[in-house]
């Protein structure tokens, strides 16, 4: 499938030359606006959560199943807790005069009133021309090109990009503080009764999408930090290998927990408090072999109590996502960021490794100490299939950064070049006589227009002039497609 590129119409640009190179200048103050479907998407899933959560919590209520409507009560209620705290924190609504927004953030209805101010912005936006209030600079990679680009960021789009960055935050904690546990649970009480509720069902369904789209946002946001000075565009293609791959490898980490679960039900406490306290304490392990501060990359209005209270739910978050999935981040206290941007290959692969090994060997104590219920079901091939299902979402992570990657041509190597240096270790004079891989092929090419460095660290004068960095507001359409 031939990929298309979103194409601006020539009104809108303007080129001039500097330093012997083409500089686009993209106007969308008078540009057509994008719909924020992100937004929209999060808020529904959000409240169709909620709503579908207590309708269950009523109907296991009146069976007198207490734990399960405590359990169920319990993961509908602290997510939305925290995402109100964080629509707060993000907003910074707690010295501001808006009496209203507060008391629907009390009443856990925060991200609803957020998504009317940002539709009302987005409706507001096209009837009367703004003068812009920044200016945003990237490279844009175009056949292999790097194209130096301006866009003119009005105060509509930067307020719609302020809303659309807190709900991908939202998104991320809803999922996996809220849907992750709620679907395990869901899950487990399924195979204990025999019996599966059409509410019950809906809400795993719910809760499924709701943490594939949150492993999607991370991998997006990944992509974004690592290449900031870069203009990144997604395409469709890649939002399908990244969504396959997520799916997959959510579905079949659940599973196999349910299922460990229920043959052996106090072990899979100490598996799981196991992995996260391991991803809890990996970041502070190593902020502390570097003997860093925490003073950095926090905010200077922070105290020494405030930031440790910050940086402990943030870890918090990052180990809960690395039980269930890959964070496709590191965390690093000692950057301002708090996240890495470099790409570390190693630790993905001893990651995915490390987590089929130990799917595995749940997945055979489960066999040999499963119930009877499970007699009624082929386990053999219900294990193959489970291990097929993760085995097939590395392959499509391993696709996806290999062909679908918006940065692929920035890698020094890539999946190809890995795979080569492993399953066919050959000779220096044999390998020179090859023919280049995809990834050498790439930097040859964007070679003969002007040297790509690997790192946006490295990248030309023009993005050490960056003031202010600014969100792309066009990339609500990628994420509309």
């Amino acid at each position: 499938m031939e990929e298309q590129e979103i194409e601006i119409p020539d009104m809108y640009l303007l080129e001039y030359h500097s330093a012997n190179r083409v500089i686009q200048l993209v106007n969308y103050g008078r540009l057509l606006r994008f719909a924020p479907f992100s937004i929209v998407l999060a808020t529904v899933l959000y409240c169709a959560e909620f709503v579908s959560a207590a309708m269950l919590s009523n109907i296991n209520r009146k069976t007198e199943d207490d734990i399960g409507t405590g359990f169920t009560i319990t993961f509908m209620l602290v997510p939305a807790v925290l995402t109100q705290l964080a629509l707060t924190f993000i907003h910074r609504d707690v010295g501001q005069d808006r009496p209203l927004v507060l008391l629907l953030h009390l009443l856990l209805l925060g991200p609803v009133i957020r998504c009317f101010e940002a539709l009302i912005v987005y409706f507001k936006a096209g009837k009367k021309e703004e003068t812009y209030v920044t200016l945003s600079r990237k490279i844009s990679l175009k056949k292999g090109r790097k194209i130096p680009m301006e866009w003119e960021i009005g105060q509509s789009e930067r307020t719609l990009a302020a809303h659309r960055n807190a709900f991908k935050r939202t998104a991320v904690i809803q999922a996996f503080l809220g849907s992750v546990p709620q679907l395990t649970l869901q899950m487990y009480a399924a195979i204990q009764e025999k019996y599966n509720q059409p509410a019950r069902v809906v809400l795993m369904i719910i809760n499924l999408v709701s943490i594939t789209y949150g492993a999607l946002v991370c991998s997006v946001l990944a992509i974004h930090i690592r290449y900031d000075d870069y203009k990144v565009r997604i395409r469709p293609a890649a939002y399908l290998c990244m969504t396959a791959w997520r799916g997959l490898e959510i579905a079949t980490r659940v599973t196999v927990l349910v299922l460990f679960s229920t043959a052996l039900t106090h072990w899979v406490i100490l598996v799981g408090m196991a992995n996260l306290l391991f991803f809890f304490f990996l970041p502070w392990a190593e902020f502390w072999a570097k003997k860093g501060s925490l003073t950095q990359g926090v905010e200077r209005n922070f105290s020494n109590f405030g930031t440790v209270v910050v940086l402990t739910l943030f870890t918090l978050l990052y180990a809960c996502i690395n039980v269930f999935c890959w964070s496709a981040v590191q965390l690093d206290f000692t950057h301002r960021e708090l996240i890495q941007r470099k790409q570390g290959w190693g630790r993905l692969a001893l990651y995915y490794c490390g987590r089929f090994v130990e799917n595995l060997v749940l997945i055979i104590l489960w066999y040999f100490y499963k119930q009877d219920f499970y007699e009624y079901v082929c386990a053999p091939l219900l294990v193959v299939q489970l291990l097929i299902g993760y085995s097939l979402s590395v392959l499509f992570m391993l696709l996806f950064y290999q062909f679908c990657h918006p940065c692929r041509s920035l890698f020094k190597h890539n999946v190809h070049d890995c795979l080569r240096c492993i399953c066919c270790q050959k000779g220096t004079s044999t390998r020179q006589n090859q023919k280049p891989s995809y990834s050498t092929t790439a930097t040859m090419v964007l070679g003969a227009e002007e040297p790509l460095n690997p790192h946006p660290s490295e990248a030309p004068d023009l993005t050490s002039q960056l003031g202010e960095r600014e969100t792309d507001i066009v990339e609500d359409l990628t994420e509309a497609v």
